[in-house]
C-alpha cells in the first residue's frame, strides 16, 4: 500500500489514479496526518499545494512532515512535496519564472524514478519556485527553465521531482510506476 498525502493539489486524484492501478492507495490529508498513518505502508507520496513557500511561513508544514528525515519507506515529493523534502534537508527556496507548460526535463544521472524512458522526456510543470539541491542529495535531471526537476538523496530512498508527472502523459505515467517498483522492491 501507498500513502499518498494530500497537500491540497486539484491534481492529487490522478496520483491517486495512476497509483491504484498497481498497488492500494491508502489517502491522506496533511492536515490529517499522524505518523501513525505510516504503519504497514511501503512507500509515500507527496503531492503539490496550491500555496508559495517563499510567502509563507513554512514551520507548521516541515514539522508535519519531519518524519521524512527518519522514513524508513521510500517517498516520493511532487512538486511541493519536492521543495517540502529539500527545506528539510536546508535547501534554499527562491522565486522564478512562472512555468505552467511543457518541459522536455533532461536526466543526466542514473535513477530508478527515470528507468524505461529515454534521457528527455516532456514533462508538464506548475510552479513559479524552485529550490537548491540540498546537502546529501544528487541532481538528477534539469529543465531550460529549472535546474532542480528531480533529485534524490545519495543514500535514503527519498526523491523529489519539480514537475507533475501526474499530467504528463505516459512518461510521467511511468515515473509514478517506477516509484511503485522502488517501493514493492522494499518489501
Amino acid at each position: 500500500m501507498i500513502l499518498v498525502i494530500d497537500c491540497g493539489s486539484n491534481k492529487t486524484k490522478y496520483i491517486e489514479q495512476i497509483i491504484d492501478e498497481f498497488i492500494d492507495v491508502k489517502p491522506a490529508k496533511l492536515l490529517d496526518f499522524e505518523t501513525n498513518l505510516l504503519n504497514d505502508v511501503q512507500g509515500v507520496i507527496i503531492s503539490g499545494a496550491p500555496v508559495l513557500v517563499t510567502e509563507i511561513n513554512m514551520d507548521p508544514y516541515l514539522e508535519k512532515l519531519n518524519w521524512i528525515k527518519e522514513a524508513k519507506v521510500p517517498v516520493l515529493g511532487i512538486c511541493f512535496g519536492h521543495q517540502v523534502i529539500g527545506l528539510l534537508y536546508d535547501a534554499f527556496a527562491s522565486k522564478m519564472k512562472e512555468d505552467r507548460s511543457w518541459q522536455v526535463v533532461e536526466a543526466f544521472v542514473d535513477s530508478p524514478i527515470f528507468n524505461r524512458l529515454p534521457d528527455e522526456v516532456e514533462m508538464m510543470e506548475d510552479h513559479c519556485e524552485t529550490i537548491s539541491i540540498p546537502f546529501g542529495f544528487e541532481l538528477v535531471a534539469s529543465s531550460d527553465a529549472c535546474v532542480n526537476e528531480a533529485m534524490q538523496h545519495e543514500e535514503r530512498p527519498l526523491y523529489g521531482v519539480q514537475f507533475h508527472p501526474e499530467v504528463s502523459g505516459n512518461h510521467g505515467r511511468i515515473v509514478l510506476e517506477n516509484f511503485v517498483n522502488i517501493c514493492l522492491e522494499k518489501h
